[in-house]
């Protein structure tokens, strides 16, 4: 059970909000945020149940991610709603977008709103779904609710089941009846087709895993991205490329800063910033993932990106696996990686190296998915926007180790790193889910709404 709601003020806090940074004092009220002022500026005197003393530390909107697979329901084995809430309230990540490839699939409207209903008994954090696009759904999509569902995903690469849509009818069906944002993986597939064959012929029938970024190659992410592109300025489609991977892919994006009318954008996931394909020989098929990994030259392009906009928002595409399941090479390992839990953390690191700035990481992190998915009343440290808070720590260092894992998988690629900020505490709707290391398990999260009506 929820307790009351109760009026609190987060005192003399490093705040980080559009573009800027000063020292202040945020005041909630109940789920909102009442009021933000500066240190210098003066307070009216109140009484508040709670008072956080927050000097030394940065106070962030909490992080939403537009991509995670949660595994919920029938793959629980390896993650569930109430596991990766979990995880995502220790990493600040305050509301997150979980993908349809589960089983049953989210490619029904009963499928869709079972997990609505799994989440709001178990999710810690707030929470939306996209709903699956097939060969043979497009007519479903008209009846999607444009005020709860985040978006539309498309799979034009490999996916689980029926979920990889190749019909070009159907594709520009899609595009063209689609009710809100589509999120397209681009791969394609007779292309890693091809590559799979040969890489067969030429090292067996399971190669090490450094081969992954041949058979998941750059052309087939570039020939993909450039289809849905070319389909979305056709339709007119609102158009957001996940996992960009390849320093090819981002000359098919413009520059212009984020907002209503930009309607082609790319997301870029941690895991592609953070590592290069030289980490396949200290960390193997921890990091195999869909799109593969690829070269220090891709990495440095897709980090540039993020400075310039043609990169708009950073994600997680968060997929636990059991280690068991990551066994073998570039072709039998399973693809994907937990990285929810450490992303926040990951990417202030990748400011102290200035990669970005801090108020970069606020903006492709918590700002942006806000705007372009027409978040309402979130992302942002506003008077009148939901308490979705995150006190983090600079110059502590800490160690990923197993019992901090909180994924129900149980490891991350990222064991054994040091880093030297740390999630502090987490607020969700006004409410402390996460502090001094525990989640507080009585709190749930609430459903996004969307400003798109």
């Amino acid at each position: 059970m929820q307790r009351e709601a109760m009026k609190a003020i987060i005192r003399n806090a490093t705040l980080v909000n559009e573009g800027k940074q000063f020292q202040g004092n945020l005041v909630i009220n109940g789920s909102y945020i009442e009021s933000v002022f500066t240190t210098d500026e003066e307070m009216p005197e109140e009484n508040y149940d709670y008072e956080f003393d927050a000097t030394g530390l940065y106070l962030l909107p909490g992080v939403i991610d537009d991509h995670v697979h949660f595994r919920d329901p029938g793959l629980t084995h390896k993650a569930d709603i109430a596991s990766e809430s979990r995880a995502a309230a220790a990493g600040g990540v305050t509301s997150y977008m979980d993908m349809p490839n589960t089983q049953p699939q989210t490619t029904t409207l009963e499928a869709l709103e079972e997990k609505f209903n799994q989440a709001a008994k178990e999710s810690r954090v707030n929470y939306t779904f996209f709903f699956g696009a097939t060969n043979d759904n497009a007519h479903l999509l008209a009846q999607l609710d444009t005020d709860k569902v985040c978006g539309i995903k498309l799979f034009m690469g490999s996916s689980t089941g029926n979920m990889l849509v190749d019909d070009e009818q159907t594709l520009k069906q899609l595009f063209a009846q689609a009710p809100m944002l589509i999120m397209a993986h681009c791969e394609d597939q007779q292309i890693i087709k091809e590559n799979s064959e040969n890489v067969r012929k030429l090292w067996g029938e399971d190669p090490d895993v450094s081969y992954h970024p041949l058979i998941r190659s750059r052309e087939a992410c570039r020939q993909s991205t450039q289809k849905a592109v070319e389909l979305a300025r056709e339709t007119g489609a609102r158009l957001h490329i996940a996992h960009v991977s390849t320093a090819d892919e981002l000359t098919l994006f413009d520059n212009a800063p984020l907002d209503i009318n930009k309607k082609i954008t790319a997301e870029a996931c941690v895991a592609h910033l953070y590592f290069s394909q030289d980490d396949y020989q200290r960390l193997g098929t921890r990091i195999k993932c869909n799109p593969a990994i690829k070269s220090k030259a891709d990495r440095q392009a897709l980090r540039e990106a993020l400075n310039d906009n043609r990169i708009d928002l950073i994600g997680t595409d968060h997929a636990p696996h059991l280690l068991t399941e990551k066994e073998g090479g570039a072709l039998k390992a399973v693809s994907g990686m937990p990285m929810l839990q450490f992303s926040l953390v990951a990417m202030l690191e990748l400011a102290d190296e200035g990669v970005l700035s801090i108020a970069q990481v606020v903006d492709k992190m918590c700002h942006a998915p806000a705007r372009l998915f027409q978040i309402k009343e979130r992302g942002f440290l506003r008077p009148g926007y939901r308490a979705d808070l995150v006190l983090v720590r600079p110059q502590t260092p800490w160690e990923v180790t197993p019992e901090r894992i909180l994924s129900k998988c149980g490891w991350s690629p990222l064991e054994g790193h040091t880093f030297n900020w740390k999630v502090e505490q987490t607020f969700v709707n006004g409410q402390s889910v996460y502090a001094n290391g525990y989640v507080n398990d009585n709190i749930r999260g609430e459903a996004l709404e969307f400003n798109r009506s």
